[in-house]
């Protein structure tokens, strides 16, 4: 982000693309009274709330992206902060509260190593085939790792590949990017996060490269048809890769 821009100018942007061209034109600065209505709407919906959802909500005249970063602001330092995940936006509690929830909160099932591997693959290198995450990762796939990916939300099919076979392509869901609290994929953890995290050997980072995944089609993929990209297709076509 250029250091000269706005805070959450990135944001800003994301919201505004959702509209498409001409979207921010026709909208004027938000009243007070749009501000409370997607204040409750965010509060009770109980599910992250899309902008182009909340503009539907709110009335076609009115700036979201303006709503919205004025909820962001006015909650900056609160008990319960409004954060953008995946492709909505919802409340939660302040990261540094997060221990008043240690004893209440369910724990998560472990993924077992072989779909963890397997979800990091997707995630980074997306969009993969089956058959180059098996090459990423030197070991065939087991069907029950990509199944378990697919039944919890996080894995999608998204398109086929425009070579011999046309292989199916995955990718990761919003549910995905909810689940660990990222905006969008480029808030995936680069080189120098893992290394800092104690996820990378520091004697091995010189020779990794983390690349970037593709959030639209790649020029070598074809994008399913509607339905097609259900969990269940990928179950009925498995074998067809």
């Amino acid at each position: 982000m250029n250091p000269l821009e706005p805070p959450h100018a990135d944001a800003r942007r994301r919201i505004e693309d959702a509209f498409g061209e001409g979207g921010e034109a026709r909208r004027a600065p938000p009243s007070q009274d749009a501000i409370r209505a997607a204040e409750a709407l965010l509060f009770a919906g109980g599910e992250p709330i899309s902008a182009k959802a909340l503009g539907e909500k709110l009335g076609r005249d009115v700036d979201v992206a303006a709503v919205l970063m004025k909820l962001k602001a006015d909650y900056a330092a609160r008990g319960v902060q409004l954060v953008e995940a995946g492709a909505g936006w919802r409340f939660q509690s302040a990261p540094d509260l997060s221990g008043l929830f240690a004893e209440t909160r369910e724990a998560p099932k472990r993924l077992p190593k072989a779909a963890l591997e397997t979800l990091a693959v997707i995630a980074y290198h997306q969009p993969v085939t089956r058959a180059e995450i098996e090459e990423i990762r030197g070991v065939s796939l087991s069907r029950g790792s990509l199944e378990l990916l697919l039944e919890i939300g996080w894995v999608r099919p998204r398109g086929r590949r425009r070579t011999p076979g046309r292989p199916l392509t995955f990718g990761t869901t919003d549910a995905f990017l909810g689940h660990f609290g990222l905006a969008s994929l480029d808030a995936l953890p680069g080189k120098d996060d893992l290394r800092g995290l104690g996820l990378l050997d520091p004697r091995a980072a010189a020779e990794l490269d983390v690349p970037r995944p593709e959030e639209g089609l790649a020029p070598d993929e074809e994008k399913l048809s509607d339905g097609d990209d259900a969990a269940s297709f990928f179950v009925d076509h498995m074998g067809e890769d």
